[in-house]
């Protein structure tokens, strides 16, 4: 059975298309969906919220991005009844090269993972084998 959607959150549209592509080509998931930072994001699941469409299983997110970056929409996604209520597995995906970013990411439940960019298909299988065996 695949994952029913994967979200990636990430200002940086060239990354978008290539996670999307090796996402696709792993065939894991219906679903890839791709916003291009924090708020955006929130606002689709808020709409999954009201039922306009399944929350995703899996979502991929970007640190630094204008705007909301991924702590200040981490802190907002905590308080979201999505989150609270799916097992939503988060991943932090992203090129930074601060050894404080990573350590603030383990002190956060909602994180699961954290991974350089760019993701690979090694990577994203491993992901999917620790946290949906049995899904792909």
């Amino acid at each position: 059975m695949k994952l029913r959607s994967i979200l990636l959150i990430d200002d940086n549209e060239a990354d978008n298309f290539l996670h999307k592509l090796v996402i696709r080509d792993a065939g894991c998931t219906e679903q890839v969906v791709a916003v291009n930072g924090g708020q955006e994001a929130l606002d689709y699941l808020r709409q999954a919220e009201e039922g306009l469409h399944s929350p995703p299983d899996l979502i991929f997110l970007d640190i630094n991005m204008p705007g909301m970056d991924g702590w200040e929409f981490l802190e907002e996604y905590k308080k979201m009844q999505v989150a609270r209520e799916n097992q939503i597995v988060a991943v932090m995906l992203t090129t930074s090269p601060n050894p404080d970013d990573q350590e603030k990411a383990k002190q956060i439940p909602e994180i699961s993972r954290y991974v350089n960019k760019p993701l690979s298909q090694l990577i994203l299988e491993e992901i999917i084998r620790e946290f949906f065996p049995g899904r792909c």
